[in-house]
Formats: structure tokens, sequence, C-alpha cells
């Protein structure tokens, strides 16, 4: 049986009592959709991993619908630190903006795979707001599709990724990011970034310092393959007038090509006509998800800029192929960046 699909105040309801009956739920976001679960019910946080087969060594975000609630799931640890969350909190929350705090005793070691830091943030979708207040309780819910595929932006994408291993999802419409939010550590009153999102190191750097990009910290989504399609995905960083399919492909593209280059690939997806990042972001997964259930054989995407929310979307692109480009023979565009 494929999971409902509902809506509205009623939807609000009928995914409330799922939630208090331990089970977990597709809730939409300004970001992606998540998998949702009372964070302090082990049992229910167990079940999203099971659904998205996930590691138990992936940790999970937290979800609040207020800065007020806090304290619920961290303990701050200084005053420095408390100073810099609530200027944080009132530049960028309610929104795509993640913390890593220290949590709560009394959060479940599950949620942070054992970790004593906890990954929060203060969603600003109406809908997710309204079922956290019904709910009273925060809810720890990563994007809600199979591990290391592609992230969900509509109820239909996670009702084809998850629907026979859930039985409801919260339909709020596309996501209006469309992609994963800003995780940030706090070190000695400096920012820290550990993913790239729609809350970009220009906006950072008008809070305090913003420290380089930190590798290989075990944050929510921290593999450098991830948003996977099941198709080869490779980055073209050459001159694309020298290149030459050799099989039926499709192409991702920032704005629309030329009709030299569009004649190459059998299936084009543009992000933003007009070259808008913020449009190409709120894009990129429905356009990679429209590649991968086409007839071709292989994907191919040109760079995007890296600038704004465009350093988040090569990101995404990189841990993308990152299986591919391991035994392709063009030249990578470097290293994916690790959360």
């Amino acid at each position: 049986m494929s999971a409902r699909i509902v809506d509205g105040e009623e939807g609000v309801s009928e995914s409330v009592e799922v939630l208090r009956g331990g089970g977990v739920v597709g809730l939409p976001s300004e970001t992606v959709y998540g998998l949702a679960a009372d964070c302090f019910n082990p049992i229910a946080i167990a079940r999203i991993f099971e659904a998205k087969n996930r590691p138990l060594t992936d940790p999970l975000i937290v979800h609040l619908p207020e800065v007020m609630w806090l304290d619920r799931v961290v303990r701050l640890e200084s005053q420095d630190q408390r100073i810099m969350v609530e200027k944080l909190a009132h530049a960028f929350w309610p929104g795509p903006l993640t913390l890593l705090l220290p949590k709560h005793p009394d959060l479940p070691d599950l949620v942070t795979s054992g970790s004593d830091w906890v990954a929060v943030r203060v969603t600003s979708h109406p809908l997710f707001q309204q079922v956290l207040y019904h709910l009273n309780a925060p809810l720890a819910a990563p994007s809600a599709n199979r591990f290391g595929k592609i992230s969900p932006t509509t109820a239909q994408h996670v009702q084809f990724e998850l629907g026979h291993k859930i039985e409801l999802i919260l339909d709020g419409g596309p996501c209006v990011h469309g992609m994963e939010s800003t995780i940030l550590s706090l070190q000695e009153g400096r920012i820290q970034i550990l993913r790239p999102g729609p809350i970009t190191e220009d906006l950072l750097n008008e809070i305090g310092h913003v420290l380089p990009t930190v590798r290989n910290v075990n944050t929510p989504g921290s593999l450098p393959g991830h948003y996977a399609p099941k198709k080869e995905l490779h980055i073209l960083n050459m001159d694309i007038k020298s290149f030459a399919p050799t099989r039926s492909s499709g192409l991702i593209a920032f704005t629309a090509p030329d009709l030299e280059t569009l004649a190459l690939f059998d299936v084009v997806e543009v992000l933003s006509p007009s070259g808008d990042l913020k449009e190409a972001a709120a894009n990129f997964y429905g356009a990679l998800r429209n590649l991968d259930s086409s007839k071709v054989d292989i994907l191919y995407a040109l760079p995007i800029p890296e600038e704004g929310i465009g350093v988040a979307i090569m990101d995404r692109l990189r841990r993308s192929s990152y299986g591919s480009r391991i035994k392709m023979d063009i030249p990578s565009s470097g290293e994916a960046s690790d959360l």
C-alpha cells in the first residue's frame, strides 16, 4: 500500500495523530521534504533509519517551531555561545539554518549517532510549524528519501521514494529553497560552515567572522557521495564544443545552452532561464529526478557559478556525481565538500 497524501488542517491533525502513535510522517519544509518522528521517542527514531535504510552513524536534524524551544534539545555551555546563537537566530530563524550545538542529556543518543552535539533548526514552513505546536514535541527529520538518493522537493517525490515504507505524507506544495539547510558550528565566537546552503557566507559575514568550510565532520548528510541518481552523472569541466556523447544522454544546465550544445543531448533540463541562482537551487533536485527517470543512458551537468547559493548547488552536484566521478575519464571539478 502506498502512503496517503493529505493536506490542510485535516492533514495536520492526521500527521500529529500518527506521530503521537510513534509513527513517521513525510512533512514539507522550506528546504526539502523531511521524514519526521518525535525526537524523544527512540523507537520512532529507529523507524526513520529503517524507512530510509540510513546507517545509524549518520545523525539527524531536530526541528523546532520557534527559538524558545531551543533549551528543550540543547544545553548551551557559555554565555558567549548563547549570545552568538541569539544573533544567528534573530537574523535567520525561522529559516534554512542549522546549528550544531551541545545536546540536551534527555535527547536520545540515536538522534545524534552517539555524539554530544545535535544539529537543530527552526523551520519556517507553516504546516511543519503547526504539526510541531499541535504535537508539542520537537521532531527529528532528515530528508524523506532513501539514503544517499535524490532529495524530495514535492509530496509526490516522497511517495515515489518511501510510499511503501510510511503511511502518511503532508502536502505543503513545492519547497521554496529546494536545497538543504546551511549547517554551522560555533568556534569561540566564530562561525564555521559545515554544509553550504541557502544561508550563504556573504550573509553570515554580516553576523561575525566566518572560518573556512571544514571537512569530514560527522553531521547530517556528511558522506562525499550523496543525493545520487540511479544513472551515472558527470560534471563537464571542459570545452563543451569538444565533447561528443557516445550514448543517449541528458544534460543539466544553469541557463539555456546554445543550439550547438542542445543538439548534443537527447534531454536538457535548464535550472533557471533567467540565470537566477535561487531559482536554480529550487529546481535542482526536480531536474535531476526528471533526467534520472527519462530514457537517456547517462547524465551530464555543466558547472554552476560558485557564488551565493551556487556554492551549495555545486556541493550537491559534486556529491551526486561522486560515485560516477571515481571511474570517469573527464577531469572532475574537485573533491566533494564534506559536512
